[in-house]
């Protein structure tokens, strides 16, 4: 007797309708590229998505290569990492990011995660709990949206303002803010605006968070990228005003994002964070998750302490001119306005009529 077979439970899959790409930007850009014309034959140029390492112009240092090789070949990196990260590499990035602040990092304040976006999850995943919600920038990284929403953290936005160098709107934060905030993230310098914050500014967002009762996530994987008239300062250098958590990576800076080696860093000489148990919750989140290379850990020490500030120049002075054209160009095409010039990160944010669009 021939035994009826059940239906698998995945078929179909593969005739399921194509979602819409999501908020993600290299979704977005893979999806236009997927609907290019392909009989247009002009040459289209992706603006989206922040990888130096594919321009010629942007080659990380030989010192940062010669570290990785040196690591491999000395074969006492080849093992798991221990969960935050090997003490040479947590010792590192806290002296290294202890130089723009009033007071030292210790390595136990430094979490090595596998890129920036892998601290970015951690942290809202430590924060998340029941009717709790965080202040997003708009406009701002997508990304902090799409993991809100995977670990049911309810989001808020306040709106940063394009005329005065997409300040933080902090009537709007306090607008927003209730019993259950639990923190603001700012992206300095900005993606994707370009805008870097000044001293006071920063000065004032860290009141208005301690007034309300929350921590700033402080988005700085940009960190001293910066070619306009204001100098990069770090939010933790209000540590001793408001609870900072501080994310960032080499990704950027030295031109390797591919590398995966960004770090969470609790900029909190009060130790309030430690006291409330977010610290421990940090290492938990990080227990079972994967962690950036070993071999790539063991190369920091000498890619912070070595790298020589004419490699950071180059990048810088290419940065300035890049935007400067960008924005003199900018003001010859109509239908376009670029609010400020941008001063910091890589990216520049538009204001566009799309009324005049039906000429393109």
């Amino acid at each position: 007797m021939e035994s009826k077979l059940r239906k698998l439970g995945f078929e179909g899959i593969g005739n399921l309708k194509t979602p819409p790409p999501s908020y993600s930007i290299m979704n977005v850009v893979k999806f236009l590229k997927e609907n290019i014309n392909e009989d247009d034959h002009r040459l289209a140029i992706s603006l989206g998505v922040g990888d130096p390492s594919g321009f010629k112009c942007f080659r990380t240092t030989n010192i940062a290569e010669d570290a990785i090789v040196g690591a491999v070949r000395s074969a006492k990196f080849n093992s798991y990492a221990p969960t935050g990260g090997i003490l040479s590499a947590r010792r590192a990035i806290a002296e290294y990011l202890s130089n723009d602040l009033p007071y030292q990092l210790s390595p136990e304040d430094v979490y090595v995660t596998l890129g920036c976006k892998h601290a970015m999850e951690m942290i809202v995943k430590v924060l998340a709990r029941p009717e709790a919600n965080i202040l997003l920038p708009r406009p701002g990284f997508r990304i902090y949206e799409t993991y809100a929403n995977s670990h049911h953290l309810e989001l808020r936005h306040f709106d940063l303002l394009p005329r005065k160098g997409w300040e933080v709107d902090l009537d709007a934060v306090e607008a927003i803010a209730d019993e259950n905030t639990i923190a603001m993230v700012i992206i300095n310098p900005g993606n994707p605006c370009g805008s870097v914050y000044s001293y006071e500014h920063l000065s004032k967002i860290a009141e208005t968070a301690r007034k309300l009762g929350i921590l700033v996530v402080a988005d700085e994987v940009y960190g001293h990228i910066v070619f306009g008239s204001k100098p990069f300062v770090p939010m933790g250098v209000f540590g001793s005003t408001v609870p900072v958590i501080t994310l960032g990576s080499i990704s950027k800076r030295w031109m390797v994002p591919g590398w995966r080696l960004g770090w969470l860093v609790t900029s909190d000489p009060t130790g309030l964070l430690q006291k409330c148990g977010i610290a421990d919750s940090i290492k938990s989140a990080l227990n079972p998750a994967p962690f950036s290379p070993t071999f790539i850990q063991a190369a920091v020490p000498e890619i912070l302490e070595k790298t020589t500030e004419e490699f950071f120049s180059k990048t810088i002075n290419i940065l300035r001119a890049a935007s400067a054209f960008c924005y003199d160009i900018l003001k010859e095409i109509p239908c376009i306005t670029c609010p400020q010039r941008a001063e910091g990160a890589m990216f520049v944010l538009l204001e566009t009529e799309t009324n005049s669009f039906h000429m393109i």
